[in-house]
């Protein structure tokens, strides 16, 4: 377990814990029953940030410090995932076509219109709670929620691209980028911390993100036939801004 959590802290995530251990593909997979882990360790450290920004900055301020703390503890990876997604899907007429421009990361123009969206979104959203004094729950909840998604979809669709890193067929056949026993371990810890922490709000955030998860999933499907890495990063990133939204949204 602990090895598992340290692959997926390696994997989400820009901190350090990785340089030790190597990590393949197959262990990567089997870390995703660890992947809500993640998100509430960046969720507690948002928390802590939080905790000394707004002694020092007005909400705003502080609400920016935190996406450029987000951005920085993961790389910005799923961020670049999100333009990727949004250029592949906005650029590309066939299913070759979208494979092909996600390959390249020169960010386009709906790249760079959905990344500035997102950031606006989760900046805004962030400032208002701090605001109402209610940002706690939402910040925690958040990457919780978000890094479940991907393990979500990553067990229940196909991978999209030809061919995986051992060159086995796989676009739109049966093999998944992770188990199903990682994804029902990743959906029981999600469920509880999101109870845990704003019962029926936390249930709510559960609901909703698995309803947009659903979505996503047939949108990909049809388009790509199939989910890859950056629609997995694009997961994450909806997901976050939709639980953002409730919490906003909540009374």
């Amino acid at each position: 377990m602990i090895s598992d959590l340290l692959a997926a802290i390696a994997f989400l995530t820009r901190l350090p814990v990785g340089r030790r251990w190597t990590f393949g593909p197959a262990q990567v997979a089997r870390a995703a029953r660890c992947f809500p882990l993640v998100g509430a360790l960046l969720g507690g450290l948002s928390l802590a940030a939080l905790w000394v920004f707004t002694r020092a900055f007005p909400p705003l301020v502080t609400a920016i410090l935190l996406a450029g703390m987000a951005a920085l503890l993961t790389g910005a990876m799923h961020l670049d995932g999100l333009a990727d997604t949004a250029d592949g899907f906005g650029g590309g007429s066939t299913r070759e076509d979208v494979l092909r421009i996600m390959r390249d990361h020169v960010i386009g123009s709906y790249g760079a219109v959905a990344v500035v969206l997102v950031l606006a979104l989760k900046i805004s959203t962030v400032a208002a709670l701090i605001e109402r004094h209610r940002a706690v729950a939402g910040l925690l909840l958040a990457p919780v929620l978000g890094r479940w998604s991907a393990a979500l979809l990553g067990a229940t669709q196909p991978y999209a691209r030809p061919t995986d890193a051992d060159g086995r067929t796989t676009a739109g056949g049966p093999v998944k980028m992770i188990g199903r026993t990682e994804w029902i371990v990743a959906t029981v810890t999600a469920v509880a911390i999101a109870i845990a922490v704003d019962r029926w709000r936390g249930a709510g955030a559960v609901l909703l993100v698995a309803a947009a998860d659903g979505c996503w999933a047939w949108y990909c499907r049809r388009r790509i036939g199939g989910v890859t890495g950056d629609t997995l990063g694009t997961a994450i990133e909806i997901s976050e801004c939709l639980v953002l939204l409730l919490f906003t949204a909540l009374p």
